[in-house]
């Protein structure tokens, strides 16, 4: 069994009309220890449902989620998550927001080298006393990203954390997610629209239908690391993904 355990996990939930909605019905799958999974499915798929259920946010409607054997219940330190807007904490520094979990967990006398190395991996270094508000949006999520990794998860959930950036500091990103995961082997899970970005980063992809979310396939990505977007291999297993998906070629991303 993988790391992680999604076993036919089905989930309502209730809209402005007190009505219940089927989310998602039969998810099932798993997730091995270094793997880097993405999610990709049209809007209201129930992508982010999923990854809350993971994170022990919320409780499935029926079905079991388990880490490393354990039925997940609540949140806790084993796993990360990065939201798409970062959520920094506006009133401390880029330091202290990367820091903050190590001086919850460990007190005052957690490791400052482990935050530093943090700092200069995510290229952050010369803006460390720098606040939220001073950055840009790519900077504040290195930040976020640093933050969740720094306290060594088993799995680090990322939901949409490239959506709100254009496309130059998207890709730029991506490529400190890779080093991210090449260098510490943190399994990773990934929720998207973007289909070049679940090609360029993830190990397998699983692909999901409309509402209510059920897996469509999931399909291993045969492409070696390291991965050049502009290569004939991507380009082709792009288009496998995209032909997967039913969407247009317009625009590399799903739509709805």
């Amino acid at each position: 069994m993988g790391l992680l355990a999604v076993q036919h996990v089905n989930q309502r939930l209730q809209d402005n009309d007190g009505h219940q909605i089927d989310v998602l019905d039969d998810i099932d799958f798993t997730v091995n220890p270094g793997e880097f999974v993405a999610i990709i499915g049209p809007s209201g798929c129930g992508k982010t449902t999923l990854l809350r259920l993971i994170s022990g946010l919320d409780h499935p409607a029926s079905g079991q989620l388990t880490i490393d054997n354990q039925q997940i219940k609540r949140p806790d330190n084993s796993r990360g998550y990065v939201f798409q807007h970062g959520s920094l904490f506006p009133w401390s520094t880029i330091k202290e927001n990367i820091s903050v979990g190590l001086k919850v967990t460990r007190g005052r006398h957690y490791d400052h080298q482990l935050v530093d190395h943090y700092i200069e991996l995510m290229g952050l270094k010369g803006f460390e006393n720098a606040y939220p508000h001073q950055v840009s949006g790519g900077m504040a999520q290195r930040a976020a990203l640093a933050r969740s990794i720094i306290m060594n998860p088993q799995l680090l959930l990322l939901d949409e954390p490239m959506g709100a950036l254009d496309a130059f500091t998207r890709a730029d990103i991506q490529n400190v997610i890779e080093q991210v995961w090449q260098q510490t082997q943190t399994t990773m899970i990934l929720v998207t629209h973007d289909i070049d970005e679940a090609v360029y980063l993830s190990d397998r992809i699983i692909v999901m239908t409309p509402r209510p979310g059920r897996i469509k396939e999931i399909v291993t990505n045969p492409l070696p690391h390291p991965r050049s977007r502009l290569s004939v291999d991507f380009a082709e297993f792009r288009h496998r993904i995209q032909d997967k998906l039913n969407f247009g070629a317009h625009d590399g991303q799903v739509s709805g």
